[in-house]
């Protein structure tokens, strides 16, 4: 076989999927960095401001639902639907005025953009051998973190020139260019016209038979009884709550307990989801290592997500440290160790269920990840003004550790 010819249209797709996450988790990161400004102007408290981040969790939850439907109409259709809504529900939060219709807005576009991770995994399941899934998942995750990346500057630039509400008009804008872009380029892999015959079988050949599916509609009562849907499900409800912090809480955090301004901001905020981006290639570099030395995939896996499970134990020392920085670096550790440990559990419903279900079963995980992030938030909204942060940062610097312990239990490896 021809190397040369193997690698082209599927790293295609990979990068589109990677530029959507961006604006996925941009449209999500605006409303973080933005918050001090926005509860200023409008008079929001701490416990609205929960609320709001709640229900666009309650949103996200519905992802089963999202990825059901992307089992049914197909990746082509159905990921340009989702994109366009909440590319249109985006560019609307630029006109909300007042804590209920940003609440409205938001969990609209929890839905909305929920379909964003159970799309990429039928992508990455569907288009890329067993070998390559893990590097094709870390890349569209970088486009998660690079989104948190480009809001504090984003924001920070957009207040300075006209207003935050720039911020959500230029992101959605950008999605409905992204939209136009998917539907004139992407087709599946037995009939896209650029794909040449030699990577076609290069990515049939590389994935495992037992997941090709059998045509059939996914069943939720089916997954709910499988103990590898709970095997990757708990750990994300256990995990999530790190990133739903970093994006909606830590700015606020960073203001109102280190006491950092607008400048600071735009120049600290990012480095978290930076260092995050370094961990979604970790993760994936971490299991080939173990594979190389003859540990099976989903062994490997578990190696890695356990490795992420023990950095995250830094965060519990955020709230303790007297420098600003050094809580910032705490931060960043954070980001990097949640990242190394999510990609590589968010994969591993491509290594477990068939592609005709992939969706559907990242989705129910994603449900249980943005449930975590909703009582996490709710718990945060109602009792920061009483106990503080430091509490929480320890709560989020053990409960991957249970995470770690169920990943090594409950999952079962295929025969």
């Amino acid at each position: 076989m021809r190397k040369g010819r193997v690698h082209g249209v599927r790293w295609s797709i990979i990068a589109l999927v990677m530029f959507v996450m961006i604006l996925n988790y941009l449209s999500r990161g605006v409303l973080g960095v933005a918050a001090p400004t926005i509860m200023s102007q409008q008079g929001i408290s701490n416990q609205q401001y929960s609320w709001i981040t709640g229900i666009f969790q309650f949103g996200v939850m519905l992802q089963p639902l999202s990825g059901y439907v992307l089992d049914g109409v197909g990746l082509k259709l159905g990921f340009a639907l989702f994109a366009g809504l909440w590319s249109l529900l985006t560019i609307a939060h630029g006109w909300a005025n007042g804590w209920l219709q940003f609440a409205g807005l938001r969990g609209l576009l929890g839905f909305a953009e929920g379909a964003g991770q159970p799309a990429s995994m039928k992508v990455v399941a569907t288009w890329f051998p067993a070998r390559e899934r893990g590097l094709a998942s870390g890349l569209y995750n970088i486009g998660a973190s690079f989104g948190a990346v480009f809001a504090p500057p984003l924001v920070a630039w957009s207040i300075y020139r006209h207003g935050w509400q720039l911020a959500f008009v230029i992101t959605g804008v950008l999605g409905l260019i992204w939209v136009l872009t998917w539907l004139l380029w992407y087709a599946p892999v037995g009939s896209h016209p650029r794909l040449s015959a030699v990577e076609r079988a290069y990515i049939v050949d590389g994935q495992e038979t037992r997941l090709a599916g059998a045509g059939r509609r996914p069943s939720l009562a089916r997954l709910l009884r499988s103990r590898n849907q709970w095997g990757i499900a708990l750990p994300r409800f256990l995990a999530d709550p790190t990133w739903g912090t970093l994006s909606f809480w830590m700015p606020l955090y960073l203001v109102r307990v280190r006491h950092f301004d607008l400048g600071q901001i735009a120049l600290f905020a990012w480095l978290p989801f930076l260092a995050a981006d370094l961990g979604c290639l970790f993760g994936p570099t971490v299991v080939a290592l173990l594979q190389r030395r003859g540990v099976g995939l989903i062994d490997a896996r578990r190696g890695a997500f356990t490795l992420g499970a023990v950095l995250m134990t830094g965060m519990m020392l955020v709230g303790a440290v007297r420098s600003p920085y050094a809580a910032v670096a705490l931060l960043c550790l954070g980001g990097f160790a949640h990242q190394t440990l999510s990609v590589t559990v968010i994969t591993m419903a491509a290594d477990l269920f068939p592609r005709d279900e992939v969706a559907t079963a990242a989705g129910l995980a994603g449900t249980a990840g943005n449930l975590g992030v909703l009582i996490f938030s709710l718990l945060l909204g109602s009792l920061v003004g009483s106990v503080g942060y430091a509490p929480f940062f320890v709560v989020l610097g053990c409960l991957d550790l249970f995470g770690a312990i169920i990943v090594w239990t409950l999952v079962k490896k295929p025969q």
